[in-house]
């Protein structure tokens, strides 16, 4: 499924071996035994972390089932007692509808240093940033 939106040019892809290296990090979505989403929590500092690689499959899409996926993220960071999530999306709508609000990106320089500074995108990004707070 990352592969997919990835190759759409939407999702950074992720190799194999990262994904087994992160997969304790990722909550994964089922319907009758088959994945049908999924989306992983980064720790991108002692404050904040990021959602990555959430994803759904088309035909899922508009059922709640990326809400969910981003519930449980959000769970597992107030677990952790990390006071902000954010994520570089495409989907804005998706993240108001969630509690995110757009922030400027570039307030995130752990996210620049970690992942942005080998995109192919770097120079022309076109993602935008939303952060939420947790109590």
């Amino acid at each position: 499924m990352i592969e997919e939106y990835a190759q759409r040019g939407i999702m950074l892809p992720r190799s194999r071996k990262v994904l087994e290296r992160q997969i304790d990090q990722f909550v994964v979505a089922e319907i009758d035994g088959r994945v049908v989403g999924c989306g992983s929590l980064c720790r991108l500092g002692n404050d904040l972390v990021e959602v990555r690689s959430l994803g759904l499959r088309d035909e899922c899409k508009g059922q709640g089932i990326g809400s969910m996926i981003v519930e449980e993220l959000t769970k597992e960071a107030r677990r952790q007692k990390i006071p902000k999530i954010m994520a570089l999306t495409y989907a804005v709508n998706f993240f108001l509808k969630n509690g995110f609000h757009v922030v400027n990106k570039e307030i995130f320089p752990e996210k620049v240093w970690t992942d942005c500074v080998n995109c192919s995108k770097q120079d022309a990004c076109d993602e935008i940033a939303v952060l939420k707070m947790l109590d």
